[in-house]
């Protein structure tokens, strides 16, 4: 706590025979917690010395506490009188007081004000598509090296030593995969539903609800079972993924394996990557039926199509074609999910800034790559005629 008397400074102006020489009584505790006070004699001192001109002498012999802040504050004090046109020189100087002063120098430096030229209208376009270009070719070198985990962490897992282990491999099925079961089968039900009921309104004007059951069979298998499925994936556990990672990151988990003789890719990457090539492909089947039983409840409901008729036209409409190609989609979208995810997680600094921005990167980039790759299979697939 301060004492009363530390409490005291004072500035006072003498002025001397003629007004040509003024001095400037210093006096109390020049120190930080004085510095408000002193900042409001300060003020007073510029209104008093405007346009005074002559000489003014700074009398430091009287001062009881002294420190770099009240240092500062008597160059301050120095600055003043210059600006008024006096010539300022400091007096009575203990060994201690002269020391501070001669570290604090009398006018401080003006930063240089460097123009940064405008940039054009090409440049202010093309610069941010290049950084990102530049920033995508990276993400991809890394991602072909986080695909390489998938081998590394396998040859880990049957030597034993490299940390990864079958535990820690059913643990991520379980999170993934059976406890995404709920949300897969009520999304894909719903889904095949609403197919199911657009398109048997729309064909009735044409007397040819039947063909409801080739629209949902071939738009189920070979597009939207996997698609949505990987989009709830991406959105449910890969942003899971980049969280576990990045928390990892922040606490400096990472850095403890690698002192450990640990691959942090192998053992956190591998178990994770390897859960969701085995769980989408499944939940992507479980997704298809659950399509395919609500498209049999509306049609049934909405239009008396029957189960028995539903399976008939359905085994005419849809060959193993559809299926296989629906499937073939799914352990490649599963790897970039869990690429995608587990990149942006190692990418995480030190704040919960940091964390929130990975996951949304995270949840973004893996759905729009996701769509991507399903429409590159599209494009496959036509060209090849399959």
């Amino acid at each position: 706590m301060q004492n009363a008397d530390e409490s005291k400074a004072s500035l006072t102006v003498e002025t001397g025979d003629g007004g040509t020489a003024s001095t400037l009584c210093l006096r109390g505790y020049w120190t930080v917690r004085n510095a408000r006070l002193l900042s409001g004699e300060i003020d007073r001192l510029r209104d008093s010395l405007q346009g005074a001109g002559g000489t003014a002498v700074l009398d430091l012999s009287q001062l009881e506490g002294f420190d770099t802040a009240g240092a500062w504050m008597v160059r301050e004090v120095q600055a003043e009188c210059v600006a008024a046109g006096m010539e300022a020189t400091l007096s009575g100087m203990e060994r201690r007081v002269a020391d501070l002063m001669e570290a604090i120098p009398e006018t401080l430096p003006e930063p240089e004000k460097v123009s940064q030229p405008r940039p054009s209208l090409t440049e202010a376009v093309l610069d941010p598509v290049g950084k990102s270009a530049v920033a995508g070719a990276r993400d991809v070198y890394r991602g072909v090296g986080f695909f390489g985990a998938l081998f590394l962490g396998v040859k880990a897992l049957l030597s034993r030593g490299g940390g990864v282990n079958m535990a820690a491999i059913t643990a991520q099925l379980d999170h993934m995969g059976v406890r995404a079961v709920p949300i897969i089968a009520l999304m894909s039900f719903l889904v095949g539903a609403i197919i199911a009921q657009q398109g048997a309104f729309q064909l009735s004007y044409f007397g040819a609800e039947l063909f409801v059951v080739d629209l949902v069979g071939i738009l189920q298998l070979r597009e939207i079972g996997v698609l949505l499925t990987a989009i709830m994936i991406a959105g449910r556990s890969g942003s899971a993924i980049t969280a576990e990672i990045g928390a990892m990151r922040m606490r400096e988990e990472i850095d403890a394996l690698r002192v450990m003789g640990f691959d942090p890719v192998s053992v956190l990457v591998f178990p994770r990557m390897l859960a969701l090539l085995i769980a989408l492909p499944l939940l992507t089947i479980l997704a298809n039926f659950s399509a395919l039983l609500g498209a049999v409840v509306i049609l049934d409901v909405y239009s008396g199509i029957t189960l028995e008729t539903f399976m008939q036209r359905f085994h005419e409409a849809v060959d193993m074609a559809d299926v296989i190609s629906g499937m073939l989609k799914a352990p490649v979208m599963a790897l970039i999910i869990a690429i995608i995810a587990s990149l942006e997680g190692m990418k995480v600094g030190g704040s919960a800034e940091s964390l929130g921005q990975k996951v949304t990167a995270s949840v973004v980039k893996s759905i729009f790559v996701v769509i991507l790759a399903d429409g590159i299979f599209a494009i496959f697939y036509a060209a090849i005629n399959y």
